[in-house]
């Protein structure tokens, strides 16, 4: 069902948008497409002008695809009068149109959203796991998901380029979904999806929080840990269930923010040193997980609750897993899984980037690929490594990203300078920013506490130097970018072959 422009001008002006408009008689227009990206631009579309580095040639390129009128804070002159709609605020007028434009799908869904600094995509990818062997069973499409590596909606399937893609594409692939059979989708929800008003519009059945530690502090992202912190939280004003984790640090404050959500599951370990964490709520977790253990590379732990006290396996290393596979754990049980199935998808599941594990028992090294970028999950993985691995040697293989999250470099090369036998500095999407200042920048930090460095800057050779180098029973950790196949040098996207490529290259 398509509808009128002049259907999409009411919205706006209800929403107090509008600045001002003209549609040169138009206005009865049937819009049957919509986007930002002139280049996919269509016949009888509307076009939307957003983005700091917006040019007028985007605008006349839309024209050209087929737009019939543009939305945009600003009016562009072109070398013909075209249809306009201004608005105050662009980001807030994206998921307006979109949600209307895909006859809001969202209702047709069951939609489960996580956020945190850490584990987003582990989680969304154990929910998935559990759900779809349940589903499975009684005859029923998988779960959709949209994560910061792919995105399956039953039509598409595609790497991602963002975390959560914008409000124009999220409804898009909620519409494939119903459209393809399906019955719910997890996605992850990042605090830029928040803040920007990506999400705005949605209805989550589940909102998952997490945890919650320092990070995407910069002019371009969150202006302090207040900003990013408080944007986190919002995401349950927009959701029927908070589903909480009380080994999180700030733990109280996620609960009294969680109350804007109808009801509240928690789940932890009651025990949050075990995980990193530091315990700051005596309340007994509804999903409570304890005796957890390591054995050969897989972790084993108990889950006790009102309707079972269960034993689960998981496939991937790092104890820290175990928050992501409780949070998992908690949806599905809201969902009225049966137990089988959630230790069946979590003995399985496996997330690509994330704690891949590769041996050389001729050389007795362990290589780990991990996207672990910030000082929350470098704690953890850390930690995680000391316990699994406790006669190694660490060697670590990181970059940070050019020109954002700037805290990120005192605290990733204080983490890794502690516990590494030896750093190699590598690129990580320096964008246009010179790999010798952000690698300075990180070296500093890693040489106060006394760990000998290297810089780097071809992150295959880095890899490669590293293998080559580390002595027998070493670890050698390679984080940042997990199964990225991209980097960004100056204002271009090159390709990439991927960590785990270059280490099994190189071992």
């Amino acid at each position: 069902m398509h509808y009128m422009l002049k259907t999409y001008l009411k919205l706006l002006q209800q929403s107090n948008l509008v600045k001002s408009c003209c549609l040169y008689g138009k206005k009865d227009q049937i819009i049957e497409h919509l986007s930002y990206d002139s280049r996919e631009m269509m016949k009888r579309g509307l076009f939307i002008c957003k983005g700091a580095a917006f040019k007028a040639d985007y605008l006349s390129q839309a024209f050209k695809n087929g737009a019939v009128c543009y939305i945009g804070e600003e009016h562009f002159p072109l070398e013909y009068e075209v249809p306009y709609i201004l608005v105050k605020d662009i980001r807030k007028a994206m998921p307006i149109l979109a949600k209307h434009f895909y006859q809001n799908p969202s209702r047709e869904l069951d939609l489960i959203g996580v956020t945190g600094t850490k584990g987003k995509t582990t989680t969304s990818y154990y929910i998935k796991a559990i759900m779809d062997e349940y589903f499975k069973s009684v005859g029923m499409r998988s779960m959709g998901i949209i994560s910061s590596i792919e995105i399956k909606d039953g039509v598409e399937h595609k790497s991602s380029s963002m975390t959560t893609p914008e409000s124009v594409e999220l409804y898009r692939h909620m519409r494939n979904a119903v459209s393809s059979g399906k019955r719910s989708m997890v996605m992850e929800v990042s605090s830029q999806a928040l803040k920007y008003q990506r999400v705005r519009g949605l209805s989550f059945d589940v909102g998952v929080f997490l945890n919650i530690s320092e990070d995407h502090i910069s002019p371009s992202e969150h202006d302090d840990f207040e900003d990013y912190f408080s944007a986190k939280l919002s995401i349950f004003r927009q959701c029927e269930t908070a589903c909480i984790n009380l080994d999180s640090d700030k733990a109280d404050r996620v609960l009294q923010a969680s109350k804007l959500a109808k009801s509240v599951i928690t789940f932890g370990t009651g025990q949050g040193d075990q995980l990193g964490g530091t315990v700051k709520n005596a309340r007994v977790p509804d999903i409570f997980g304890y005796d957890i253990q390591q054995e050969k590379g897989r972790i084993h732990f108990r889950v006790k609750s009102e309707r079972f006290d269960e034993l689960f396996t998981l496939a991937m290393p790092g104890v820290f897993n175990v928050e992501n596979a409780l949070a998992a754990i908690s949806v599905a049980y809201l969902y009225r899984i049966p137990v089988e199935y959630m230790i069946a998808g979590l003995k399985k599941a496996k997330v690509k980037g994330r704690m891949e594990q590769y041996v050389s028992t001729r050389r007795r090294l362990t290589v780990i690929v991990d996207y672990a970028h910030n000082r929350l999950s470098f704690e953890k993985l850390f930690q995680s490594v000391l316990m699994e691995h406790p006669f190694s040697k660490i060697v670590s293989v990181f970059g940070c990203p050019g020109n954002k999250a700037f805290n990120r470099r005192k605290d990733l090369g204080l983490i890794a300078g502690l516990y590494s036998k030896k750093v190699y500095l590598a690129a990580d999407d320096p964008g246009e920013e010179q790999f010798v200042h952000i690698s300075g920048d990180i070296a500093r930090y890693v040489e106060s506490v006394g760990c000998p460095y290297e810089c780097i800057e071809n992150r295959g050779d880095a890899i490669k130097r590293a293998i080559e180098e580390a002595e027998e029973e070493s670890v050698v950790l390679v984080l940042g970018k997990g199964c990225e196949a991209h980097q960004k040098i100056g204002k271009v996207s090159c390709a990439y072959p991927t960590d785990a490529n270059f280490v099994k290259k190189y071992l």
